[in-house]
């Protein structure tokens, strides 16, 4: 059901209003709907919501995204600082509520600024950053942007993280981007559990 507690918050622009992919009761599920919603309920993420709630019309999908999405949040050879700000950067970029409420507070704990990570609510540059956080959010804002990445940023992000951490910072903010789009469409709401600020949209 919608989130009427935050109702910035919604996904999608479209009137009326309703969230369009929302968890079918169990037993509307098919098999392979009902398996896959038991994995993910007995792995990292501990239940079925946000973008796994589309893509449960697609179990084989989802049993792929999930795996891809958590090996990029769980084991990935970035550090998690880096991680939660570029998916904060993701999330702003597409205004996706549900990424932004879930990772903003993860961003924090994890040691990125509080004023960082204000200014990309905001939707402006966080300035004073510490050189490894200026390289990826640099790079992040330029795929994002561009599509690609300039000598300049590729040659400062390969120098932060390695070859292996430009593949795996260029398939996150991808990832993340693919995952905000399927929840901008189906009309997710975020969790409503959430205590920060949602996103205000663009244009600011």
């Amino acid at each position: 059901m919608p989130n009427d507690d935050i109702p910035t918050a919604r996904q999608g622009s479209s009137e009326p209003w309703r969230e369009r992919m929302p968890l079918p009761a169990r037993d509307a599920m098919n098999e392979q709907q009902r398996q896959a919603a038991d994995a993910l309920i007995a792995g990292p993420r501990k239940g079925v919501y946000g973008p796994f709630l589309p893509l449960l019309r697609s179990p084989q999908l989802l049993d792929r995204v999930a795996k891809l999405g958590e090996y990029l949040r769980y084991d990935s050879a970035l550090d998690a600082r880096i991680r939660e700000l570029v998916i904060c950067a993701a999330a702003r970029h597409v205004t996706n509520q549900f990424e932004w409420l879930m990772h903003a507070p993860l961003a924090h704990k994890a040691g990125v600024a509080e004023t960082t990570i204000e200014a990309l609510r905001a939707g402006a540059r966080p300035k004073g950053l510490p050189a490894d956080e200026e390289a990826a959010l640099d790079f992040a804002r330029e795929l994002l942007q561009t599509h690609g990445a300039s000598e300049p940023a590729y040659g400062a992000a390969v120098a932060q993280f390695g070859e292996q951490g430009v593949v795996e910072l260029t398939t996150l903010i991808g990832y993340f981007v693919m995952v905000s789009w399927l929840m901008n469409v189906a009309h997710t709401p975020a969790q409503a559990l959430s205590q920060n600020e949602p996103l205000p949209a663009f244009p600011l």
